[in-house]
């Protein structure tokens, strides 16, 4: 059925299993044995009411609080079990409560509707079986998704009466809390039809913009992928719980020794109540701090896990992803690389380069209607070059347009695209200012205006972006004419070149590393023609790899590299990402205060070291910095060997040492500048991490990474981010943080022993898995720097005055006992 339940008891296991989980706790779990000995006369001089009384109130008070949050939990259950759905029953819609609803059944949505159960999509009320969804109540997105229903099932539209005798066989994977993968297929009228994610509407989802739709229930209740993704929450402890518990068994062991010399039991008091008080406090003052306030954002600090706070005044290596966290996120199109073409820069008559920041006035975009006012370019070349219809520049252009999965929505302010991406949003946006607007998509069209005059082509396949391709494709048709349009990571796209396009390989690298050394994210473009009886053959067999439900993934990536060759190359775009206010100040004073700080990122190697030195995570200060790029294993493992010898020969010729800090002969100017044995930086590429994190080198990574003050790593996978952290989590005694905005970032936000999520512009799941919540990187500073060490010293004192107070308390009656005969009496 689709009955869900959240709630953790109910009336016959509330009391003992709540009873049960409170004594796990190793604290509760002493106090109970000291209880028991209590009540045996000869061995104690404590009435048992003494520990009896404060237990009780403490497992009552604990056991009430559990108990109102699981009231509400049931609430939320019955509120959510108990809402309406329209099912097809019998030839007609009737009424049925959610927690009724069984798989198998066909269930009508409506507009601003929560969708019930996960759904496959048979028809709706829009043109070319689209629907659209919000999917903020899984991810924390908040732009429109697009959904769309095979043409063969849309055809039935509401006919209730062909609806209820539609007779299919669906075959999908098992239950998983994969959001953004659904791997199935439908045998209908004797054929079998490839199902995937974009004809699924997932529990949760709210249906927008469609007046109504009609989907049939493939997963129910606790299988559905929203219920799937919310399983127990990681336990993640302090090291002063960690030290509470190993002081507890000290005292246990302390009490035993005094109950064998003289069969004295004493009792200590409960500390677990204070504690918690103590960090309830703390984390309102980090969610009331005005200083973390983001007001142009309406976004205060928010503490998701109160037990975590002391630990903040810890932290040693910071973890952090750079677009959204150390940049906006708010990209803008700045330069480009065109057939061995740099544009960007303004020329003054005499032909020279000016600085960014002596750029002249704007090109002028008047005649394009669909023009941004917001758009800068004053590179007055380009626009010459696309008025003189130069070739290599509108197939440039068109590729932008037409290579990407935008949404375009016209709304009575103009046209607006819903993106996945802000660098998606981006591109199209450039090719819309020159000229190449994109204007409307259909399952299987889309149509361009290109100076005024519309072109439609036919969309024949998608080859998806994901974050090992690192790029995405498309075929396209027109006027009989397929093509394959590609953009990608230059380290991909350069690979699957025609030799042909060798020479302007090497042109475009140039530009690629000016745009680079901008501090410019960058993308390559290419393209290739494919004959009909080519594409036929490919597309036969990228149908049965598609409906296939073992290995679909390695089969289409298979065909997608077969496809994705002797591409010829039409340029570089170079994007632009400013960094948020006031992170170099906050990197600086962070490194000051002794952390150090791991930059994790997906781009490309000059551009890393760019945003490095702009962030002040590089200076011009280091001794030297270290760049890992080796493609084979024996190369990485050599320049990593290399660099760790470098370090030790100028520690061991200055006398200084990481751990201990010894100098010699050194004056106080120079203490702590040259002869500091950290003044170096790492940076390593996704394809060297590769081999340096396998378990024969790692552990040389790791010291070389450790003896530098900062280490980026570029052109990471998330899982490399994930592995990255739990390298350092594992093998040092060190509390490590984890922060970054994007659902590419939670694996290394979960690893962490602290993750800290930015709200931005990739949606809320990076929030969702943190235990902070920021709206800018620079807040990272007062959580830490503020917060973090005044709690560690708040909960310190408190446990020196309680554990001098527990000790007072029993020493005295340790020694009476001298006096009374150690009879307990």
């Amino acid at each position: 059925t689709n009955y869900i339940s959240t709630s953790k008891y109910n009336v016959l296991t509330f009391l003992p299993k709540n009873l049960f989980e409170q004594f796990r706790r190793l604290a509760n779990s002493y106090f109970l044995i000291l209880l028991i000995l209590q009540f045996i006369p000869p061995i104690s001089s404590l009435t048992p009411l003494t520990t009896l009384i404060p237990m009780v109130a403490v497992l009552a008070i604990t056991a009430l609080k559990d108990l109102v949050d699981d009231v509400q939990r049931h609430r939320s259950d019955n509120q959510v079990n108990n809402r309406i759905s329209f099912v097809l029953r019998d030839g007609q819609m009737v009424e049925e409560k959610w927690h009724k609803v069984v798989v198998g059944d066909i269930i009508r949505m409506e507009n601003n509707q929560f969708v019930a159960a996960d759904l496959y999509l048979l028809s709706t009320s829009e043109p070319n079986s689209l629907c659209y969804i919000e999917t903020a109540e899984l991810d924390g997105e908040t732009n429109l998704k697009v959904r769309q229903a095979l043409i063969e099932t849309a055809e039935m539209g509401d006919d209730l009466e062909q609806l209820s005798k539609l007779n299919v066989e669906l075959v999908c994977e098992a239950p998983n809390n994969r959001l953004n993968k659904f791997q199935g297929t439908m045998k209908w009228k004797d054929q079998n039809f490839a199902l995937d994610n974009n004809h699924i509407l997932l529990r949760g989802c709210v249906l927008r913009n469609t007046r109504w739709c009609y989907g049939v229930v493939v997963f129910a209740g606790c299988d559905t992928k929203l219920m799937m993704n919310s399983g127990k929450s990681v336990f993640k402890r302090t090291h002063i719980d960690r030290l509470m518990n190993v002081l507890i068994v000290g005292i246990f062991g302390f009490l035993l020794s005094m109950c064998l010399i003289c069969t004295v039991a004493c009792g200590v008091w409960e500390t677990v109540t204070g504690v918690e008080m103590i960090r309830f406090a703390h984390s309102l003052m980090i969610n009331w701090d005005v200083k973390m306030y983001y007001e142009k954002a309406d976004t205060p600090a928010k503490c998701r896990t109160t037990t975590l706070n002391e630990e903040l005044g810890q932290i040693e290596y910071i973890f952090s992803d750079k677009t959204g966290t150390l940049t906006q996120n708010i990209m803008t199109f700045n330069k480009c690389s065109i057939d061995g073409k740099y544009y960007g820069d303004y020329v003054n008559e005499p032909g020279k380069n000016l600085d960014v920041s002596e750029r002249g006035p704007r090109i002028d975009l008047s005649q394009n209607q669909y023009a941004e006012k917001s758009f800068m370019f004053s590179d007055y070349r380009l626009i010459e070059e696309i008025r003189r219809n130069n070739p290599k520049v509108w197939q440039f252009f068109r590729l932008l347009a037409l290579c990407h999965t935008v949404m375009p929505e016209m709304k009575e302010t103009g046209l607006e695209y819903q993106a996945q991406s802000p660098d998606e949003n981006a591109l199209v946006s450039a090719a819309r200012n020159f000229g190449f607007v994109f204007t409307s998509r259909t399952p299987n069209t889309i149509t361009i205006e290109v100076n005024g005059t519309e072109e439609t082509y036919e969309l024949l396949c998608i080859l998806d972006f994901n974050n090992v391709r690192k790029r995405m494709s498309v075929i396209v048709q027109k006027d009989g004419v397929i093509q394959l349009l590609c953009k990608g990571a230059d380290t991909l796209v350069f690979t699957l070149l025609s030799p042909e396009s060798n020479n302007l390989k090497e042109l475009t690298l140039e530009h690629l590393n000016q745009f680079a050394q901008d501090g410019l994210r960058t993308l390559c473009l290419a393209a290739k023609e494919i004959e009909p009886h080519v594409y036929a053959d490919w597309k036969k067999r990228h149908h049965e790899a598609s409906i296939s439900l073992e290995n679909r993934d390695d089969k289409l990536n298979n065909l997608f590299e077969e496809i994705e060759k002797n591409l010829t190359l039409l340029g570089a775009t170079a994007i632009e990402d400013k960094l948020q206010d006031g992170v170099p100040e906050t990197i600086a004073n962070l490194a000051l205060a002794g952390i150090k700080i791991w930059v994790l990122t997906g781009d490309k190697q000059e551009t890393a070291i760019n945003i490095g030195y702009s962030c002040k995570l590089l200076t011009d200060e280091m001794e030297e910095i270290f760049i890992v790029d080796g493609e084979e294993y024996d190369e990485v493992q050599d320049q990593l060997k290399r660099s760790l010898q470098h370090i030790n020969n100028y520690c061991h010729g200055s006398s200084c040492f990481g751990n201990g800090n010894v100098y010699e002969d050194v004056d106080g100017a120079t203490f702590g500048k040259e002869m500091e044995p950290n003044q170096y930086a790492l940076v390593i590429n996704g394809h060297s991490l590769i081999h340096a994190l396998e378990k024969s080198m790692e552990s040389l990574l790791l010291e070389v990474g450790c003896l530098c003050k900062a280490v980026i790593c570029c052109r990471v996978t998330p899982l490399q981010k994930a592995r990255v952290v739990d390298l350092v989590k594992r093998n040092k005694k060190s509390v490590t943080l984890a922060i970054g905005d994007g659902a590419n970032d939670v694996s290394m936000i979960k690893m962490a022993h602290i993750g800290v999520g930015i709200s931005g512009q990739e949606g809320m799941q990076a929030v969702l898995a943190s235990d902070y919540a920021l709206s800018q990187f620079r807040y990272l500073e007062r959580l830490l720097l503020v917060h973090g060490r005044w709690s560690y010293l708040r909960m310190c004192k408190f446990l020196k005055y309680f554990f001098y107070k527990n000790f007072a308390f029993t020493l005295c009656h340790f020694w009476y006992a001298f006096f009374c005969g150690f009879s307990a009496q």
